[in-house]
């Protein structure tokens, strides 16, 4: 059985939000990837306390792809330590997780 993942990522404008989704899927990273509506994020970076306006990206995924997948968004990405978090799928339903894989297959 093949494993399955949700990755979550998120940046500060939403076409780049846009643009991270559609260059996963284009890539086939991804099979889909939902664009959230903003959200506020308030984190400590380089030793401040920072809120920011920022957009999530949460993709759907097999862990097969998920190294290449991570890469991608790394070079994609404009932040120096993006957020990227994989959460494994425990369950799903068995025709939406086949096409999930179907749609990752290189």
């Amino acid at each position: 059985m093949t494993d399955f993942l949700t990755v979550l990522t998120t940046t500060d404008g939403r076409e780049k939000a846009d643009a991270l989704a559609r260059g996963a899927v284009e890539a086939r990273l991804a099979a889909c990837a939902q664009v959230s509506a903003a959200v506020t994020s308030v984190y400590r970076w380089q030793g401040a306390v920072e809120e920011t306006r920022e957009w999530q990206v949460l993709l759907k995924t097999t862990a097969a792809r998920y190294a290449e997948l991570e890469a991608h968004l790394r070079e994609a990405h404009d932040y120096d330590e993006p957020e990227i978090i994989a959460t494994p799928v425990t369950h799903g339903s068995a025709g939406y997780l086949a096409w999930v894989e179907r749609e990752t297959t290189a």
